[in-house]
């Protein structure tokens, strides 16, 4: 490549002048840019030309953010003119956005018709979704029957989210009997094509040993397969197996890890049990700030047990001043969602207070 120099070649620097890779990629990115605007600009021409196909890619798009802002309202209208030409894919799009509202307002009703529209041509994904709504009774009698009926031809096209969703019925008895088993089973279908919610649900039902027979190995073996690519609520089973001594013995240091990383993406069950574990000297030093500022995150998403671990660490003066109203605002705030332990605590501090209005008087 020469370098040109205010218009002149510089026949030194011509032979000597080599781009960096940095300058390379954006070369490169530049060029995609480019490439990216010429294809988006085609696409909008072919969809205002009426082109069904167009439609749909030009709603994909803006539904995804592909080179441009996320437009969710652009998307549900692209959608629609496709859908509206019998594009299956695009119904499909549109059925999921009326049923999150997105781009629209919320509509169990046409979200069950432009899904059902879908899944008689045979769509897979709007099999699966159609069978949702039947069986939650979304814009549609819940019907567990028809619901299964969707799942199995859904299934019939290897979808592994249809593999997930008969599982889920026969682990929580819709329209079968309850059969742990037979849930592993079509669990192990989805997992095997990477399902991680289904790995998920594998090692809960081996922890918990409803209708199979408890395995914590087993159970430790499904979770680390998905907790070490993230999966929030496999490394809070693993932090809880490690911390109650499940899987042989107890290991808090290594239970607080499993946490942590749980926590640091803003999980409120995790961030509490952190605070939990600051407070009580479990696999860390004990560290009142630290237990604070944790139970404080977990609480501001209204955390049952963070908010009655503040109301105790505030009746008991645990890293911030003694007071035992702001305990108790604490305590009712959890036992309104059903924290036990604050239940109980409300009521002695109510109890305690009511006491001593009576001997003042």
């Amino acid at each position: 490549m020469l370098l040109i120099i205010k218009g002149k070649v510089s026949r030194y620097d011509a032979f000597n002048f080599k781009m960096t890779r940095i300058e390379e990629l954006i070369l490169q990115r530049t060029a995609i840019d480019a490439e990216i605007e010429a294809e988006y600009k085609r696409e909008q021409e072919a969809a205002a030309r009426g082109e069904a196909d167009a439609q749909f890619n030009l709603g994909i798009i803006y539904y995804k953010g592909q080179g441009v802002p996320q437009n969710f309202v652009e998307a549900f209208g692209a959608f629609k003119l496709a859908s509206e030409q019998g594009k299956t894919q695009s119904q499909y799009y549109l059925g999921i956005m009326y049923e999150e509202g997105q781009g629209t307002q919320q509509d169990y009703a046409e979200a069950a018709h432009w899904l059902e529209l879908s899944a008689k041509e045979g769509n897979p994904d709007s099999l699966n979704r159609l069978g949702a709504m039947l069986e939650n009774g979304l814009g549609l009698k819940q019907d567990f029957q028809a619901a299964m009926r969707c799942y199995k031809l859904s299934a019939e096209k290897k979808n592994p989210a249809a593999y997930f969703s008969i599982g889920s019925m026969y682990e929580q008895h819709h329209g079968v009997e309850q059969d742990d088993m037979e849930a592993i089973r079509w669990y192990e279908l989805a997992a095997a094509q990477g399902h991680e919610e289904a790995h998920y649900r594998i090692g809960f039902l081996y922890l918990k040993g409803h209708t199979v027979k408890q395995d914590y190995k087993e159970a430790k073996n499904w979770f680390l397969l998905i907790a070490t690519d993230g999966h929030i609520n496999s490394q809070i089973r693993l932090g809880e197996m490690h911390d109650t001594g499940l899987d042989g013995q107890e290991n808090h240091a290594e239970a607080m890890r499993w946490f942590k990383l749980a926590a640091t993406h803003g999980n409120a069950e995790a961030q509490a049990k952190v605070g939990f574990m600051y407070g009580n000297a479990h696999g860390v030093e004990l560290n009142f700030p630290e237990s604070l500022r944790w139970n404080l995150m977990a609480a501001e998403q209204e955390y049952p047990a963070a908010l009655s671990n503040l109301g105790f660490m505030h009746e008991h003066g645990q890293g911030v001043p003694m007071d035992s109203q702001k305990a108790l605002t604490y305590y009712r705030k959890a036992a309104k969602k059903g924290d036990v332990n604050a239940r109980k605590n409300r009521d002695i501090i109510e109890a305690r207070i009511a006491k001593q209005q009576s001997n003042d008087h």
